[in-house]
């Protein structure tokens, strides 16, 4: 009896027990930490493409049947116009398009030959430096004044005639060509052709320094100062030929350019030339000094009555002539 209660209260406890590992259906389960909102994706903001048939649609075509001709067999590029001509795709039948008759073809004219008589110039200004590269590094370092020994290298440069000959007609084509567009920018070109009138301007510039050379020499024998002309002569020529290279780059761009790089070359070019004369009128006086006592106000004498108002007097001469020829 004893052993039956036990065994009764037993299975009566398991029981309970299993009762109470059931899950209740009522409760609510608990709240997932890990599921969170996705803050990855968005909207999308592309606007939506519609997609169309891009590839090219066989067009109708009524086709009135083929004329069989009696040369076609004998004339195989009469098959090739009648297939041409019915293609689907192309117009080979249709009428040409007619070009409007307003439409003009653009022709480029009037500066080639400056174009070759520039690159001519840049040609010969490295042609002579290639022959003669002494020659300019002393030109270069005596103009600069990049040396003590200057009158050594004065004597070297005076003792090579060719290259400075040379230099000096490379500078009276140069600074003439610089007076033609000088002339044609002012409009004061009366001859009309600009060939003639560089030519004038050559031809003006070596009568000009050719009479200059001539008067010093002869007013150096006169007044037994030979050393003073000769060193006078020297200097002008010496800033000549510095002129006449230093204008290569403004030649180029006074004759390709137009609005503000040109007149920006032109000021540019003005500047370049008074300082060169400038510095030809210091280093003159200071060599003649040296040789004759000379007062500066006598030498500003000298400057304006044989360096400025001949200048003057010609180019008043020529635009008489001009006047005159016109």
């Amino acid at each position: 009896m004893n052993k039956f209660l036990f065994l009764l209260l037993l299975n009566f406890s398991f029981a309970a027990a299993l009762q109470g590992q059931q899950p209740d259906s009522t409760a609510l389960p608990p709240a997932d930490t890990i599921l969170t909102t996705d803050t990855i994706l968005q909207n999308d903001s592309l606007p939506a493409v519609s997609w169309e048939d891009s590839v090219s649609r066989r067009p109708v075509i009524i086709d009135t049947g083929w004329v069989i001709k009696a040369d076609l067999a004998t004339a195989p590029e009469l098959i090739t116009k009648e297939v041409l001509s019915r293609h689907p795709y192309y117009g080979f039948s249709a009428n040409p398009v007619q070009v409007k008759q307003d439409i003009q073809k653009k022709r480029f004219a009037g500066k080639e030959w400056l174009f070759y008589l520039l690159v001519l110039l840049l040609i010969a200004y490295g042609f002579l430096k290639r022959l003669f590269p002494k020659y300019f590094s002393d030109l270069f370092r005596l103009f600069f004044r990049t040396t003590i020994k200057q009158r050594q290298v004065k004597e070297q440069l005076m003792q090579t005639p060719l290259p400075s000959l040379l230099l000096n007609g490379f500078f009276v084509v140069s600074a003439g060509l610089y007076l033609a567009f000088l002339l044609e920018h002012f409009q004061l070109n009366t001859v009309g052709n600009f060939w003639l009138l560089l030519l004038y301007c050559c031809g003006g510039l070596s009568a000009v320094y050719f009479i200059k050379f001539a008067g010093l020499k002869i007013a150096g024998w006169l007044f037994n100062l030979e050393e003073a002309a000769d060193s006078y002569i020297f200097i002008v020529f010496v800033v000549n030929k510095m002129l006449g290279i230093l204008l290569l780059p403004f030649l180029v761009l006074l004759a390709f350019t137009s609005g503000d790089i040109y007149y920006t070359a032109l000021t540019l070019s003005w500047c370049l030339a008074g300082a060169l004369i400038i510095y030809r009128f210091v280093l003159t006086y200071s060599a003649v000094r040296n040789q004759v006592k000379v007062n500066p106000f006598h030498f500003l004498l000298y400057i304006c009555g044989f360096e400025i108002a001949p200048l003057l007097l010609i180019y008043k001469g020529l635009l008489l002539f001009f006047r005159i020829t016109a």
